[in-house]
């Protein structure tokens, strides 16, 4: 009962509500790209663009740029096509690409604040950028509109362009026979997923955003087996643990990202020993 006088308490506060809005909107966008790249086998291009982004955040800093995501998301979204482009270049595969632009990415990012930083306290500034310690919880009413907008965009985007999106992950060299424009449906997924690593950045931090796309898609993979099934169970497990974890996080004092990672990770845990008890009564 002292426990949802004190969540009552905090829901008051501008502030929470904010982070709840966006923490839904981010969860449900990620995770429906999520299981797309998982069966792509192309989970960690999260994790590479999102150390661009990292690395953008950076350049928009030294810059003194006010909307830091002007800056951020037209260098992911390109940085995307370019990862889409390379990763399918049989001199350098997707997994080496990738490695590149992340760890390239990271060390340019955090060079650059080293050296142009004026703040006094770096290495705080750098662990919430990471870890998406703070950030969440100091959106501005504007930042929630423009989250809202895009993430909306990002959902209906998917929902029009469904069909399309489950032939390409499924069998690209089939969906290109069939008329079906492969290239443009790879490289609107990932002006897609650039958008919303650029969106959840706030929410976990660059270093856990791959945790918030992979987790969900493979809990639901434990339990499914149909794409429309895998992607349902997946959005809903994902704003769930989304919302657990602001929730817990706020009353417990723990960093917001870490906490819902942490609660990613037991849903995945709960639906893996799920999975295996539903395939032993069936065998």
């Amino acid at each position: 009962m002292m426990m949802l006088d004190k969540l009552e308490m905090y829901i008051q506060y501008p502030f929470v509500r904010y982070a709840l809005i966006v923490g839904v909107f981010i969860a449900l966008c990620s995770s429906l790209l999520g299981v797309t790249l998982v069966l792509k086998r192309f989970s960690f291009i999260g994790d590479g663009l999102s150390h661009v982004a990292f690395g953008a955040m950076a350049i928009a800093a030294v810059l003194n740029v006010a909307n830091q995501m002007a800056v951020m998301m037209p260098i992911t979204i390109v940085s995307a096509v370019l990862l889409l482009r390379t990763g399918q270049n049989a001199k350098i595969k997707g997994d080496a690409a990738i490695a590149m632009i992340s760890v390239g990415s990271l060390a340019f990012g955090y060079m650059l604040m080293n050296i142009f930083s004026g703040s006094s306290n770096l290495s705080g500034d750098v662990c919430s950028t990471l870890f998406g310690s703070t950030s969440i919880l100091t959106l501005s009413k504007q930042d929630v509109w423009l989250c809202t907008v895009l993430s909306i965009a990002v959902v209906l985007t998917f929902t029009f362009f469904y069909n399309k999106i489950f032939a390409v992950t499924f069998d690209e060299d089939f969906a290109k026979a069939s008329g079906t424009k492969a290239d443009g449906c790879n490289l609107l997924i990932a002006i897609v997923i650039a958008v919303i690593i650029v969106l959840a950045m706030n929410l976990v931090g660059s270093l856990l955003i791959s945790a918030l796309i992979i987790f969900p898609a493979l809990s639901a993979m434990r339990l499914f087996r149909s794409f429309k099934s895998v992607t349902v169970f997946s959005a809903a497990l994902s704003v769930g643990c989304a919302l657990a974890g602001i929730l817990t996080s706020i009353l417990a004092g723990t960093p917001v990202g870490s906490t819902i990672v942490a609660v990613d990770a037991a849903a995945f845990g709960i639906c893996w020993i799920a999975g295996t008890i539903k395939g032993g009564i069936h065998s």
